[in-house]
Formats: C-alpha cells, structure tokens, sequence
C-alpha cells in the first residue's frame, strides 16, 4: 500500500456540547464503530478509533469498497448495522468474532454498511490540511457515483434544519448530530468538532454492584427496569463517580447485600447456559476475555435517577450518569412505560438522501 496518507490515522473527535452551533454543517451522528478506510487499488485496510484494523471482521464493506470508492483514496466514516430500518448496535458488536466461520456467516446474516463522512485523501493529494468545505466538496464529487451498501453522510447548512434532524432522526438508532467548522483541516486525535446528543433521566432500580479494579471500593451500580410481565430486566450500569465517593457507596448499599443469588432476579447469570440466546451482563466480555463481570447482588429497593441519551433495544446505549437518589419511588414503579419514545422515522429515508 502506497498513498499519501498512510495508516494509521487517529480520528479527528467532537466534544459534546449542548446546543447545535450555527457553522453551515451538520450531519447525522451515526451510531456505529468508526472507520477509516485505505484503499489502494485491491488493497483496502479499515482502521478504527483506537488505529487497529478491523478489516478481517466485515469482508463484504472490504469487496463493496473495491467496487465504489475510488481506486486510491482514504475515506473516514462509520460501519453501521441495519435492522428493520434503523441502526442496530448490538447486531454491530456481534460482528466481532475470532472464529473466521463465523464471521463469514455474520456477514450474509448482517452485511454491515459504510458511511462516508470525510476525504482525507484520493489519487497522489493529500487533503488533510485542505478546509472542510474544500473535503467535503471533494468527498461528494469523490462519491457520486457510489451505491448501497456505500453511501455519503447527508448534511445540510441550516441551521434550523439540523434542528429538525436532533429530534427525527432518533427514531431510526442515530443519537444525535455533528457540527463541524467549514474551515477546519483534519487534526487526528483532537476534539475539534461539537457534537449534540439527547439527554434525558430515567428512574432505575439499583440491583446489584460491581467491585472497581482498584480495590475495595464501588465501580458500577447495576441497573435495571421492571417489564409488563413483573421481569426486572438490566438496562445497564451507571460508573462515573470521585473515589471518595465510590468509598461511601459501600456504606450506602450494605443494608441491601443480605441477598444470594438464588433469591435474585438476575441469579441465573452464574449459569452460562443462560447466556445461550442473551447476551446478559454475567457473560465474558466481547472485548476483553479477562475482565471480570461478576457482580454482588443486592435486594432490589433502591431508586437512582439517570441521565441517559437513548435507548438500544431494551438497555441504555451509552453508560448513563448519576443523578441523585429517590428515595420517595416504589422500585415495581421503575418501569419502561417512563421512558420518551422518539418520533418515528426510515434510516432508508435518511440515507436515501445521502448524496
């Protein structure tokens, strides 16, 4: 492989802000693994956000790269996963599997989708210290021509239009928009675009902990949230706390610990049996075969409110934040019938307008 920009490349990062800056761009923020894509005539490598290659794992975006994108050229954007017209994230993870039989079968049963939102490079040009506009330009002209599973990020320079998007575009798994300065250069590794995300709270039972690698102290709260049928299902954890404060939640969660598994709700996840058809929270970890997922588990009364930004199927997408304690909710309250439905809308309409 021979081309002026040559992997690896860090991707150039948003800060989260809470409004949508007026700079004449936003684009949907597209809920998958980030990718930057070098190809090189057959060669094609997909590097991701932490600069390893994930080529191995999605071999139809490789072969639908050789037949759209430009012979040479360096294309950052996102590998997504459709289901029933909307992102799927977890579909997404699966995609993520030492065994090469068993990512050839993932991608007939979930062929991923490339996502195109940046040209840091075609031919002999390197474009990186070019202003946004001038790439972006470059990047449809670049990719006119292309068709599904490949498609350029749809964007538009009104601002109340992205407004409109924040809130339509959540119905189909994206969570929220990017901002980016026009006469930008492409600075790997730096916050320099703003991104926006929903935020809202949620009322969740706190059902168990987990120890942090540290020591002795608390590293996640285990949350949950009771379905129709009486089932209390995980939705997550809530981790981001000081160290003085992760102490003093020992204090707080020993009266609920007079609890075994056999009398938990979520004592079925020490049988790995019960991991055949669900991925629960007790399973080995995807990324990391070595990190511990045991959990103590504790009677489930205590009501903590969350800040979250959407859902995944039935569990929070993103780790939610720590709010405050309510000790004023019956924990059987602490349902999905509290959570906001976003408004409906057809990813396929969202990237029918990509060009």
């Amino acid at each position: 492989m021979d081309l002026p920009v040559m992997p690896p490349v860090a991707p150039m990062l948003a800060k989260s802000v809470p409004e949508i800056p007026d700079l004449g761009h936003t684009e949907p923020k597209w809920d998958g693994f980030r990718t930057i894509v070098f190809r090189d005539g057959d060669e094609v490598l997909l590097g991701s956000r932490n600069e390893r290659p994930m080529t191995r794992y999605f071999p139809e975006v490789v072969e639908s790269i050789k037949t759209n994108l430009p012979t040479r050229c360096v294309v950052d954007g996102e590998i997504v996963v459709v289901t029933e017209d909307r992102l799927d994230f977890d579909a997404l993870q699966q995609r993520i599997h030492p065994a090469a039989s068993r990512v050839r079968l993932l991608a007939e049963q979930t062929p991923a989708r490339f996502v195109g939102f940046d040209l840091l490079a075609i031919g002999d040009n390197n474009l990186m210290h070019q202003p946004f506009r001038d790439r972006r330009a470059r990047l449809i002209e670049a990719l006119a021509d292309v068709a599904a599973p490949i498609f350029t990020t749809p964007a538009t320079g009104d601002l109340n239009r992205a407004r409109e998007w924040f809130d339509m575009f959540e119905g189909a798994g994206l969570d929220g928009v990017v901002a980016k300065p026009l006469d930008g250069i492409y600075q790997p590794n730096k916050r320099v675009m703003y991104k926006i995300k929903h935020e809202r709270t949620a009322d969740c039972v706190v059902a168990g902990f987990r120890w942090h690698k540290s020591g002795n102290v608390v590293g996640s709260l285990l949350l949950g949230l009771y379905t129709d049928d009486g089932q209390l299902q995980h939705v997550g954890v809530t981790a981001s706390f000081p160290m003085a404060r992760r102490k003093s939640l020992l204090d707080e969660l020993a009266p609920y610990r007079d609890v075994g598994l056999a009398d938990h709700p979520w004592g079925s996840w020490a049988d790995q049996r019960a991991h055949e058809h669900s991925r629960l929270p007790g399973a080995v970890s995807r990324w990391n075969a070595a990190k511990d997922l045991s959990f103590v588990p504790l009677r489930p009364e205590l009501v903590v409110e969350v800040a979250y930004d959407h859902m995944e199927g039935n569990r929070f997408r993103h780790i939610p934040q720590f709010r405050r304690w309510r000790p004023d909710r019956d924990p059987r309250s602490c349902t999905y019938d509290q959570l906001e439905e976003p408004v409906g809308v057809k990813l396929s309409e969202i990237l029918n307008g990509a060009r």
